[in-house]
């Protein structure tokens, strides 16, 4: 089967096109460094033509709210136009668990965006929501940094590691459209600023996490379920203590 990974030379698409070409499939890792561009559509009526599946896991370069709702909507209409020339039976989306609670932001503002094109679109669809990567706790920590102080907010989370997060989107690629959403999340549940300090430590980064409510995320304020699945997730596997040991400092 041919399937077409929108952002496949990043994080999630990498391992996720290795995943699916273990299993014998023909896999695109479509990006605009291998002349893909979902922005100004070059390369896509190419890379599609024959494709059965196609994953957006393409993320916007700028997280500045005009720019970002202008990435995903005009990606979105582009990828989605090029799709139903191309008889594409299946459309996966990676989302974000939390996206309709968190319009405060401008990301996920966007992100909705893009759910929606989806949604109307009329090609079968399975839209993935996942919680937070692992491999963002270091950005994370960077974005509430002053000095040598890092404030976060005490709200829940539930990192996923991204091998697991790969696993999922290429068990969902293979699988029928739900024309629905599911979630993903990590196997454990942790205060965003508790589990911040205790990757500072393992790290022996010097910073001081301090709880603050007021603190942001992507622009939102954050309550204690903003940002973890309610909705029957699929557990990853990978724990914080193995992702520490065999990823974090790679």
């Amino acid at each position: 089967m041919k399937i077409v990974i929108i952002g496949g030379t990043g994080l999630i698409g990498s391992k996720t096109t290795e995943r699916l070409r273990s299993r014998g499939h023909e896999v695109i890792a479509a990006s605009p460094n291998t002349g893909v561009n979902t922005i100004t559509g070059e390369g896509l009526a190419e890379a599609l033509a024959g494709a059965e599946v196609v994953l957006d896991l393409a993320n916007s370069p700028s997280f500045e709210d005009k720019a970002v709702m202008e990435f995903f909507e005009t990606s979105g209409r582009n990828l989605l136009a090029a799709e139903k020339t191309a008889g594409v039976k299946h459309h996966v989306a990676l989302s974000v668990v939390g996206t309709e609670r968190l319009q405060e932001s401008g990301y996920f503002r966007a992100k909705l965006a893009q759910e929606r094109l989806i949604k109307a679109a009329g090609i079968p669809y399975t839209i993935v929501h996942s919680t937070q990567f692992m491999e963002f706790l270091s950005g994370i920590a960077q974005s509430g940094t002053v000095g040598d102080t890092v404030r976060l907010s005490p709200a829940f989370v539930q990192p996923i590691a991204s091998d697991d997060v790969a696993d999922a989107m290429a068990e969902v690629a293979l699988a029928a459209p739900v024309n629905g959403t599911i979630e993903i999340a990590g196997p454990e549940r942790s205060r965003l600023n508790e589990l911040v300090a205790r990757y500072l430590a393992e790290l022996g980064d010097p910073r001081k996490v301090e709880a603050d409510r007021e603190a942001r995320y992507f622009g939102a304020r954050l309550e204690d379920e903003s940002l973890v699945s309610d909705d029957n997730p699929h557990l990853g596997r990978i724990g914080f203590e193995e992702w520490f040991a065999t990823s974090a400092r790679k």
